[in-house]
């Protein structure tokens, strides 16, 4: 049966062609209502409406857009030109092409997250407020987690990401030249161990035989090699840059809502976060992983209540 209540998109397209990116855009809501900017996550990732539903959409204008490479922008899984610095430079197009010039209100969860913060920190004029969920700091600390210390909990499947690698290599520069070979099978190989560890973090039974031999696809390949990419490049950000910059966005209300067993963003850095925040509001859901209905559903209650404070 078709949702009335579902988002509906009003207004969809391309920002204009940049160094041959085409980035996606779509809006939901209401035109003339309070502009929020989703940055979805990943790297490699895609926006999702549903995240509308997280908003009053007679009062907001929630205004998603595709990165570079990911999702429905062209070229799918161009990693030229693809920098983090880009994907901030095409959020400030994105405002100026639907000439939104007041304040708006960020969204993003993860690698969104990171994104979030680093809009505010280089534009905090364009920005009134933030709603980020599972924090991604993009640290030395967020890294050593995911290529090492996970391995504390997953030595199983840490022994099967390190066992192709030569001694002392670092992780994900060695994926990353294996999933840029012009050699699919590198690429596939790529995909299905250093591109699918983050998925198999925060399980608790094993990794099935059936789910390692799932066939990956080339929308899985692009995604993977933008998010590969990136990592081995420290996700092109200097040591520790957004708690270093923290001062710049510390009078910026921002809710942050985190589970309290996340294996792919430990907690400790939504807590780092509030702690150099004053006026942030942590929020800490009694469940394990990434996501989950739980946080989706705490998400949502605590963005509208937040709205209306």
């Amino acid at each position: 049966m078709f949702n009335w209540f579902a988002p509906k998109v009003f207004n969809q397209g391309y920002l204009p062609e940049e160094n041959g990116h085409r980035v996606f855009f779509m809006e939901a809501g209401n035109k003339d209502g309070k502009p929020v900017l989703v940055f979805h996550g990943g790297p490699g990732g895609a926006s999702h409406l549903h995240h509308a539903e997280n908003f009053d959409r007679r009062r907001f204008r929630i205004v998603f857009f595709d990165q570079r490479g990911a999702g429905r922008s062209l070229p799918a899984g161009e990693t030229a030109h693809n920098t983090t610095a880009d994907l901030l430079h095409d959020a400030e197009r994105l405002l100026d092409f639907l000439e939104i010039k007041e304040k708006v209100i960020l969204l993003g969860g993860s690698w969104g997250a990171t994104l979030a913060l680093l809009f505010a920190q280089a534009c905090p004029e364009r920005v009134e407020a933030m709603l980020l969920s599972k924090i991604f700091l993009a640290d030395k600390t967020a890294a050593d987690w995911v290529d090492n210390i996970s391995g504390w909990f997953y030595p199983d499947l840490m022994s099967k990401l390190r066992s192709p690698l030569p001694e002392k290599a670092n992780l994900p520069a060695f994926y990353a030249q294996m999933i840029n070979s012009s050699n699919l099978s590198e690429q596939v190989k790529a995909v299905a161990l250093y591109g699918r560890y983050e998925r198999a973090l925060g399980q608790l039974a094993p990794v099935s035989k059936q789910a390692e031999q799932a066939e990956i696809t080339s929308d899985e390949i692009n995604s993977a090699k933008i998010y590969i990419n990136y990592a081995a490049a420290g996700f092109m950000l200097s040591h520790d840059q957004i708690m270093n910059n923290i001062g710049s966005i510390a009078e910026l209300p921002t809710l942050i809502v985190h589970n309290r067993l996340d294996m792919v963003c430990p907690l400790i850095g939504a807590w780092r976060l509030h702690k150099a925040l004053p006026r942030s509001k942590l929020v800490i859901v009694a469940e394990k992983g990434h996501g989950g209905p739980l946080i989706a559903r705490t998400l949502k209650k605590e963005i509208r209540q937040f709205l209306k404070a």
